[in-house]
């Protein structure tokens, strides 16, 4: 009986440094599959500019960042192909097909809560899971939207200089160019002032 009790904290120990091991090494998978697959998306992603309306908020933790506002993040119910759901929707994927105007930007030409394909010239992209609240039939289907986010809104710059690209934001001076993956995920690649690029994302 006293061989067994001195023996049962050294087999809690064990099995309490098994599981922080094992721990230990499935945060590490995760983290590595995230950045794999954000590296593989600015590596292979077709990329897009996009228009920005970037606010100024500050994190405490990792310094100033700019929350960026798209004009593709309000989608009207007049490009949706099957027109707007007769029923609300939790946690919907809305697929927006986006092709690049005369301006240079994309915009939206096309979305659908189902499955859109790919076309030459275009790219789909996949809003993060959204709400979708049916009120009954728009009276103006031209005006009602659907706003989405899709995974780009908060874009981290050198402390102190926020402020700077809010200010820029303001005379219509800021940009984003993105690539987006084949399976329709963004990733921010750089952030352009008047057209040239000021901060620009590793390709790793």
């Amino acid at each position: 009986m006293t061989d067994i009790a001195e023996k049962s904290p050294t087999i809690g120990s064990r099995r309490l440094w098994i599981a922080a091991i094992v721990v230990a090494a499935l945060q590490t998978a995760v983290l590595g599959y995230m950045v794999g697959e954000r590296a593989w998306g600015l590596r292979s992603g077709v990329e897009i500019l996009l228009r920005t309306a970037p606010v100024d908020p500050r994190d405490l933790l990792r310094g100033d960042y700019v929350t960026l506002n798209y004009d593709i993040s309000r989608v009207p119910f007049s490009t949706m192909v099957e027109g707007p759901p007769k029923m609300s929707r939790s946690a919907a994927i809305l697929s927006v097909r986006l092709k690049r105007q005369d301006d240079g930007y994309w915009g939206i030409v096309e979305s659908s809560f189902g499955k859109l394909d790919q076309k030459p010239d275009t790219v789909v992209l996949k809003s993060l899971p959204v709400e979708y609240v049916f009120y009954g039939d728009a009276t103006d289907p031209q005006q009602a939207i659907v706003g989405v986010t899709y995974g780009i809104e908060r874009y981290y710059v050198p402390e102190g200089q926020g402020h700077d690209i809010e200010s820029a934001r303001n005379a219509d001076r800021v940009a984003i160019a993105a690539r987006v993956s084949s399976d329709g995920v963004a990733h921010i690649r750089s952030l352009l002032l008047d057209g040239k690029s000021v901060y620009e994302e590793p390709l790793y």
